[in-house]
């Protein structure tokens, strides 16, 4: 595929609050580590960075979002 068209997939309207989330996880991740030296909250940052490529990656398979979406409504009724 190539890094343009990539880039232009992450920013399709099904991937871009995943996308964003990610980027901004990513971005929050460093300045909590290097900067704010707080572990805790680098943490925090890395599980919903990592939890946003999931949703992301998520959506390269069809029906895939559905299903853990129905899954985890069942879990919590």
């Amino acid at each position: 595929m190539g890094p343009f068209k990539q880039l232009k997939k992450m920013f399709e309207t099904t991937r871009l609050l995943a996308t964003v989330v990610m980027l901004l996880c990513f971005v929050l991740t460093l300045c909590a580590a290097l900067w704010w030296h707080k572990k805790g909250l680098a943490v925090l940052f890395c599980i919903l960075q990592f939890l946003s490529m999931t949703w992301y990656s998520l959506s390269y398979i069809p029906y895939a979002r559905d299903a853990v979406m129905k899954c985890c409504s069942s879990l919590l009724s």
